[in-house]
């Protein structure tokens, strides 16, 4: 069977009779089923032209919870008289569902019938749990804006994949995604910019047509009850202190305004890290307790993203307001001023039952402040359910907060050992803007060559770890930067078929990178193309890119040789 990703346990019965889809097939839904049996008559339903009745009495897909399970595990069973899906849970039933569909043929992927030939699905036993709980995907839209119908059609990519978590980033300096109410201007202005740089820093090309755009909180209400409804959460990124340069064009109060005319600055039009960061001062922190209070009311989710990478300290150095600060709370350094900035809204995320998860920067800079931070830091974290008074680890951050390893294994590592929970997302391995192939067709190149294979050997968890440190990652994430990528067309290209490569490491339980079988995977795949094909994505060929998927003369950044493995 060319399932993807594979499951754990698979029995065909070739010779037995498959079931068939007809008009005289019902769904039996149990319980906290519903959410399936609404996703079965909606998707396979409409590629089958079939109502799908609920109803007990004849053939039927019948859907069932079993608490024996795991959460997200399920066993499928097809019979030539019906089909049963038992979950541990409402999401495991889903993810049985998911299989469903792919045993019933890339038909079953599109939105409409083709002809009046019925489905068919073979009889088969399968058994499957996911390796990891968190199974991510990030999608930049702070720097090219992807309209809702975007965001939505992703959420069903991830779902067909089995991936249920999808990382949002909302802010940067070129562009601020996510209506808030309090501060309006934040979309009014830092939302649009007034043209973009096409390619990186080094490219002379640029788009000049003004591009910008916003989600309301309408628009994420229904973005997050979409993906919850397929069993996905959605994560907010907010970013602080650094990417905040559309922020601080839309309130130059947040910025360091004794070293820069802060009310000049646009949203960033071009690329690259930016020296423009957010001032430590009270009046930032309660600017972003505002912001950070209206997400907390649209993502039900536990972690909350707030970035913490990339923060360039000149200002700060310049700055006598911020070297101020540094003294009064008894700081060592800049780097201890981050961190204080971080920890902060560790503390105040942790008050109000969420968790912090940032990029593995958010390590640096750790310790206990001295002086009057320190004694402000316990006074803060006495009511705090994640952080009781004086708990923090070594890099002076909450129990409960979390790391994003992008910057290599390392900082997941080092993460993992002082207790933090780690999601393994390294930019060598898992950046999926970063280029496929070291041909010349390909559009913008980026970084080092991964292609579907090296995708596939990935390993999120690093030997480094022990039995307890290794249960600290919890997942691992695939990132998607839009810098060069302003089209849905673009961003297929580049996630696509590698996303599917990640959904296998991040679902199955794979044997050592080096053991791995990429010659099968290649023939599950060229099922799963044709699936792909059914839904639309643009992917990249296995022999190149088409001709209107490459972006001749466009400059990138491309490196030679094998990625380290930092």
């Amino acid at each position: 069977m060319d399932l993807i990703p594979a499951p754990t346990r698979l029995l065909a019965a070739p010779d037995d009779t498959p079931f068939t889809l007809d008009d005289s097939t019902l769904i039996d839904a149990a319980p906290g089923t519903e959410g399936t049996a609404r996703w079965l008559r909606a998707t396979l339903g409409a590629a089958a032209g079939l109502t799908l009745a609920p109803g007990t009495d004849g053939p039927a897909i019948r859907l069932r919870t079993d608490g024996a399970l795991a959460a997200e595990g399920y066993r499928l069973a097809v019979r030539a008289d019906g089909i049963g899906i038992t979950g541990g849970g409402p999401a495991g039933v889903f993810w049985g569902a998911q299989t469903l569909r792919q045993l019933l043929g890339p038909r079953a992927f599109r939105r409409a019938p083709l002809d009046g030939t019925a489905l068919r699905v073979p009889c088969v036993s399968v058994e499957d749990a996911p390796r990891f709980g968190w199974r991510g995907f990030l999608l930049d839209v702070a720097r090219h804006f992807m309209p809702k119908d975007v965001v939505l059609r992703y959420v069903d990519l991830l779902a067909a994949h089995k991936l249920n978590v999808l990382h949002l980033h909302l802010t940067d300096d070129q562009g601020w995604r996510i209506e808030i109410r309090r501060h309006p201007r934040l979309t009014e202005v830092g939302a649009w910019r007034t043209r973009t740089k096409v390619g990186l820093r080094e490219s002379t090309l640029w788009d000049e047509r003004p591009h910008g755009g916003y989600y309301t909180q309408d628009d994420i209400r229904e973005i997050v009850a979409y993906a919850a409804e397929r069993h996905i959460t959605v994560v907010p990124e907010i970013d602080v202190p650094g990417h905040s340069q559309a922020a601080i064009a839309a309130y130059p109060e947040l910025g360091n305004q004794d070293v820069v005319d802060t009310a000049a600055l646009p949203v960033l039009t071009s690329w690259g890290v930016n020296p423009n960061v957010l001032a430590p001062t009270d009046s930032t922190l309660r600017f972003y307790e505002d912001v950070l209070t209206e997400v907390l009311e649209l993502f039900p989710s536990t972690f909350v993203h707030i970035g913490g990478d990339e923060c360039p300290k000149d200002q700060w150095r310049r700055s006598k307001a911020a070297q101020a600060r540094i003294e009064e709370l008894g700081l060592a350094d800049e780097d201890e001023l981050q961190s204080w900035f971080i920890r902060h809204f560790d503390r105040w995320l942790a008050d109000r039952g969420r968790r912090l998860i940032g990029w593995d920067e958010i390590l640096e800079g750790g310790g206990r402040a001295k002086g009057r931070a320190a004694a402000e830091n316990d006074e803060e974290r006495r009511e705090g359910a994640q952080a009781p008074a004086g708990q923090v680890t070594e890099h002076g951050l909450s129990p409960g907060a979390a790391v994003s390893s992008w910057r290599g294994y390392a900082g997941g590592i080092a993460a993992a050992q002082a207790g933090h929970d780690v999601v393994m997302c390294p930019e060598q391995q898992v950046y999926l803007d970063h280029r496929q192939h070291g041909g010349d067709d390909e559009p913008v190149p980026i970084g080092y060559v991964r292609t579907l294979e090296d995708v596939y050997r990935f390993e999120p968890v690093p030997p480094q770890l022990d039995g307890e440190q290794a249960r600290h990652v919890i997942g691992t994430q695939a990132n998607l930067w839009t810098e060069t990528l302003d089209s849905v067309r673009a961003v297929d290209y580049l996630a696509f078929p590698r996303l599917a490569a990640f959904a296998e490491v991040a679902w199955s339980r794979l044997p050592a990178p080096e053991l791995r079988d990429y010659e099968d995977f290649t023939v599950r795949m060229a099922a799963h193309y044709r699936r792909l094909d059914a839904l639309g994505v643009e992917y990249r060929p296995p022999a190149g890119p088409h001709p209107w998927q490459r972006r001749p003369g466009v400059i990138g950044r491309p490196i030679e040789g094998a990625p380290p493995i930092v």
